[in-house]
């Protein structure tokens, strides 16, 4: 049975599952929804940099909701995330529309949801619409839930199992969030969003009780810390210069306790050039992804995505982003309605992917 598809923005995800909707014969990709006014009536296929596709984009969601598509690529982004998606969200499920969406990292794992409320909201829209909603990635995604679930059936015994991306991020061009939300660009006394009180449990507590519920354990609490260090030099990135002096390197690590130790570790490394913190974690590629499982016993493991230094940086990491939801459409629109995380679904794996 062959799909409709429908992919909620143009941005650098939403234009990589437009191309690989195009090559999918189980999926049919029958419109596109843009948010800035000047893309309106312009070719969807143009908009992620591919050949035209015959397919005009629209901001108009009621007439993408009318052409009853079997589900929704939700890749939309920017400062307000959720407060903007989850009404949409809500729309489509209760319109009978199933939705795989990279935007709600937070939704990775429903019942942690930061916003019971909201969660509700869609709980009830899914419900009603007889749909399902499923939200993943790469991380939150698959480096930190399945790719360390799938490890973790190695395990004995595990002291501590902790998740940990080192990404180099020039190439993304949002400097509210890379700026004001993370602190790229300011002087260490600046106070960005990741600065504020509980922000860094809010934000990964989602694959850490993911995890938890996989393995079978109660997660006490989680606790956050925020590491930032700076350049010796003026950086050309994507959204602007990272001037010498000012935050050039990010890192977060959200621990969950499990009796009474932090047990299951999620840790994001984000530099906007390779030599800044030379003394954290590093990597030649475009990111790197690590499973460190200390037990018996010890596992390491190493996914690295992209090509090696030199190459255009963070086009594989958002590739594998988007597939990670493409690949699970017929999953989704298969499952039972509701709210779903990876538990939930079988490995989603690809067909049609061999040239």
């Amino acid at each position: 049975m062959t799909l409709r598809t429908v992919v909620w923005s143009t941005g650098g995800v939403g234009s990589i599952a437009i191309d690989a909707i195009q090559g999918r014969p189980d999926l049919d990709l029958v419109g596109v929804w843009v948010h800035s006014s000047d893309k309106v009536g312009q070719d969807a296929g143009v908009l992620a940099g591919i050949d035209p596709i015959g397919i005009a984009a629209t901001n108009d969601a009621d007439a993408l909701i009318a052409l009853r598509p079997d589900c929704v690529v939700y890749a939309a982004s920017g400062p307000d995330r959720d407060a903007g998606a989850v009404p949409d969200y809500v729309k489509l499920l209760d319109s009978g529309i199933n939705v795989v969406s990279t935007s709600s990292t937070s939704m990775v794992y429903p019942p942690a949801y930061y916003s019971p409320e909201w969660r509700e909201q869609m709980e009830t829209a899914a419900k009603a619409g007889n749909a399902s909603f499923y939200a993943s990635g790469i991380f939150p995604g698959f480096g930190s839930d399945q790719l360390a679930l799938m490890l973790a059936t190695q395990s004995k015994k595990i002291r501590c199992l902790k998740v940990t991306e080192v990404a180099l991020n020039d190439h993304y061009p949002v400097a509210d969030v890379m700026m004001n939300g993370m602190g790229f660009g300011h002087p260490l006394d600046f106070e960005p969003l990741l600065k504020t009180p509980g922000f860094i449990e809010m934000a990964w507590r989602a694959p850490i009780y993911l995890i938890a519920a996989g393995l079978g354990v109660e997660v006490e609490e989680v606790r956050g810390t925020l590491d930032r260090r700076l350049t010796d030099r003026d950086i050309e990135v994507a959204f602007g210069t990272i001037k010498a002096g000012t935050c050039g390197a990010v890192s977060t690590r959200a621990a969950g306790v499990v009796n009474g130790r932090e047990a299951i570790v999620v840790e994001h490394i984000i530099r906007m050039a390779r030599d800044v913190a030379p003394d954290w974690l590093a990597s030649e590629f475009d990111a790197t992804y690590r499973v460190d499982i200390e037990g018996d016993p010890d596992i390491h493991c190493a996914m690295n995505v992209g090509a090696a230094e030199g190459h255009a940086a963070g086009h594989a990491a958002m590739a594998a982003t988007a597939m990670r939801v493409v690949n699970a459409i017929p999953y989704v629109v298969r499952a039972p309605a509701g709210l779903l995380s990876s538990l939930d679904l079988p490995n989603t794996l690809p067909h049609n992917v061999f040239d």
